[in-house]
């Protein structure tokens, strides 16, 4: 297994978080300027601090946790402060999007803060 991709020092605002995934480095939630109580203390009860994943629309993208397995998915817009979450548990998962409706499956979850959702 290799090293993880080290982390990108802050402080960082808003305007420094990049909308595509980050290849390079890692950004830590506590690095940004604006980041809220919750999302500070997103993966407390995994043992893992949340990272900056992307940009989806007007959402930032935060996860605690790895990519499979159990995790945590936050999506906050950061005008409004909305946030939405996406619990992971392996490969199966649920979470309410800003659609109203409860999704089993992290792309329709996705889909939803883009405002695209399925009936």
């Amino acid at each position: 297994m290799s090293d993880p991709l080290p982390l990108l020092a802050g402080p960082l605002a808003t305007a420094d978080l990049p909308a595509t995934p980050l290849r390079t480095h890692r950004i830590a939630a506590a690095s940004w300027t604006e980041a809220p109580e919750a999302l500070l203390r997103l993966g407390e009860h995994l043992g893992h601090g949340a990272e900056y994943r992307r940009r989806i629309g007007r959402f930032l993208l935060w996860r605690a946790g790895p990519p499979v397995g159990e995790a945590r998915y936050m999506a906050i817009d950061p005008d409004s402060g909305e946030t939405w979450t996406f619990d992971l548990h392996g490969h199966d998962g649920e979470g309410r999007g800003p659609d109203g409706k409860i999704h089993t499956r992290f792309r329709t979850w996705k889909e939803s803060l883009l405002g695209r959702s399925s009936p």
